[in-house]
């Protein structure tokens, strides 16, 4: 029963977080001229680090042949570093150059600002609840994360 329990209360959350991000990303101008899975992918990348386009692929659900078009527009743009890889040429790595870690930050400060004006009107309690309960929430998460690499 605490199984079942998990797994709905799993499947409302994800879907209640999904509806607020929604509001989120409706709320805010997106004035970078790029599409919001780009940006999304973009953000990642910066908070990630270098990585392979067949790694980011697989995270992203995309096919890497779709992504490599994306990364080119991106490349072509000045907001990522494609580099191929010495030790295995069948690998490209991609990176966030100067102005695409510019771009990404600036998204992230527009998210957040969202977020603040969604949750304005919650209470100090129920702010330190909520809290709380995502800073649980983030720590087994990054164990269950680790545990299934």
């Amino acid at each position: 029963m605490a199984r079942k329990e998990f797994v709905r209360l799993m499947e409302e959350n994800i879907w209640t977080l999904d509806k607020i991000a929604d509001r989120v990303r409706l709320e805010r101008v997106d004035s970078t001229g790029y599409p919001r899975q780009l940006m999304s992918i973009l953000v990642r990348l910066h908070n990630g680090g270098r990585a392979r386009l067949k790694d980011i692929a697989r995270r992203e659900h995309v096919s890497a042949p779709n992504l490599c078009a994306a990364f080119r527009k991106l490349e072509r743009d000045g907001m990522v570093v494609r580099t191929i890889d010495e030790q295995d040429r069948r690998n490209t790595w991609y990176c966030t150059s100067e102005r695409g870690s510019e771009l990404a930050v600036a998204a992230m400060d527009l998210f957040r600002t969202g977020i603040e004006r969604v949750f304005s009107g919650m209470s100090r309690e129920d702010e330190k609840r909520l809290t709380d309960a995502l800073r649980t929430m983030h720590d087994v998460l990054k164990n269950v994360e680790l545990n299934n690499d």
